[in-house]
């Protein structure tokens, strides 16, 4: 994958930043079977009221559904590498040797033509998904379930990964992209490699106008807002604004909201770093 710089031939140009779309197919059509109309609520709730402020407007999409779950045993050849308006990563078009197709999140390094496996005794090559009980420790992996059954939750974005590192009675010890090390049921799967779009963190968009084309509105800094709107807000000209913290009053800076009594706190071996 690779990013490239634009020439500053417009304002909105001169510090852009895009994606070459290196790895992405860009003939492929959305497989129709797989593709639902997606609405947008513009923020509001069932009533019209305005619950989620900043949110509007933006390019009409259709949702892919995808297979997180790995659940089809067996081979299957990837069709095309294709983008996806609703996730950072990349998504593969998978076919099954019965004719049944499904999308997957892509790994790096997925190639259209390539075979990749789900199920028990599979080599741990990129794209493969198995059970971290059958993976070989220091393996790199990603879209990694929490529960047996669940479909993937961690390490689905863009450039993540995590790495089994341990395996313990019914536990392998995973280390998480954010420097948490957890313990998660080896009967869990887990899919092999990093997922794909790495350099989605160097783009840059250049100009506001590409965060309303993805949906996304103005959003209003708290400290020039009235007392009445926001804790932050008030005072004679740019007042520093007192403690940073959020619209109900919570600080936002090093308070932690964690419950303590959280059931998944038995699991974690490890913080993440601070």
């Amino acid at each position: 994958m690779s990013v490239r710089k634009l020439k500053p031939i417009t304002p909105g140009q001169r510090f852009r930043v895009v994606n070459e779309f290196a790895a992405v197919d860009k003939n492929a059509k959305p497989e129709k079977t797989l593709v639902e109309g997606k609405s947008k609520s513009g923020g509001r709730n069932n009533t019209g009221k305005m619950t989620m402020r900043y949110i509007g407007g933006g390019h009409k999409q259709k949702y892919r559904i995808i297979d997180f779950k790995r659940d089809k045993e067996g081979a299957a050849t990837v069709e095309s590498v294709q983008y996806d308006p609703n996730r950072t990563a990349f998504i593969a078009l998978l076919s099954y040797e019965d004719g049944e197709k499904r999308y997957i999140i892509a790994q790096n390094g997925l190639k259209a033509g390539q075979v990749i496996v789900s199920g028990e005794n599979v080599e741990p090559e990129v794209g493969n998904a198995m059970k971290l009980k059958n993976m070989p420790l220091g393996t790199v992996i990603s879209c990694i379930e929490l529960r047996p059954g669940q479909g993937a939750v961690m390490a689905r974005s863009a450039g993540t990964y995590a790495q089994l590192v341990a395996r313990d009675g019914k536990y392998a010890i995973v280390k998480l992209p954010s420097g948490e090390s957890r313990m998660i049921l080896v009967e869990c799967k887990a899919t092999v490699g990093v997922v794909s779009n790495t350099d989605h963190q160097l783009e840059v968009s250049g100009k506001a106008g590409r965060s309303r084309w993805q949906g996304r509105r103005p959003r209003t800094r708290p400290m020039v807002m009235n007392p009445v709107d926001h804790p932050m807000g008030g005072g004679e000209g740019r007042a520093t604004g007192g403690i940073p913290r959020s619209r109900n009053g919570i600080p936002a800076k090093g308070y932690k909201t964690r419950d303590k009594k959280k059931a998944s706190n038995k699991y974690i071996v490890e913080r993440r770093k601070k």
